[in-house]
């Protein structure tokens, strides 16, 4: 599956994931967002940048030093279930002819 097909990723935005590699190693949080090509993720305290933002009156921003979540490209992050482990996701066809994703470890729908 090439990773630039739009539906190529598997996550969602609410999903708590496992930070696979890098700084925050071992790091988990949900998933806020995501970049247009959704190849990168925006996970919940993880990842956090200082960025120097000019003020904008117009906007009602104010300047300074702000800190913000920077994305985590989306193949060094996992799935973790309810129950606190790590898994892949695949589809299913229910009966009624509804797709939903599934835990590959469990087979626990998601």
């Amino acid at each position: 599956m090439s990773s630039n097909n739009k539906n190529s990723c598997r996550l969602r935005r609410g999903d708590t994931v496992l930070v696979l590699s890098g700084a925050h190693k071992g790091a988990t949080g949900q998933i806020t967002g995501f970049k247009k090509d959704r190849s990168r993720a925006f996970v919940e305290g993880v990842n956090k940048v200082k960025r120097h933002e000019k003020p904008m009156p117009a906007l009602g921003r104010t300047g300074g030093i702000i800190e913000k979540e920077a994305s985590i490209h989306i193949s060094n992050l996992s799935l973790v279930t309810a129950e606190g482990e790590r898994t892949r996701v695949g589809y299913k066809v229910l009966a009624n002819g509804q797709k939903v994703r599934v835990a590959r470890r469990t087979g626990e729908e998601l």
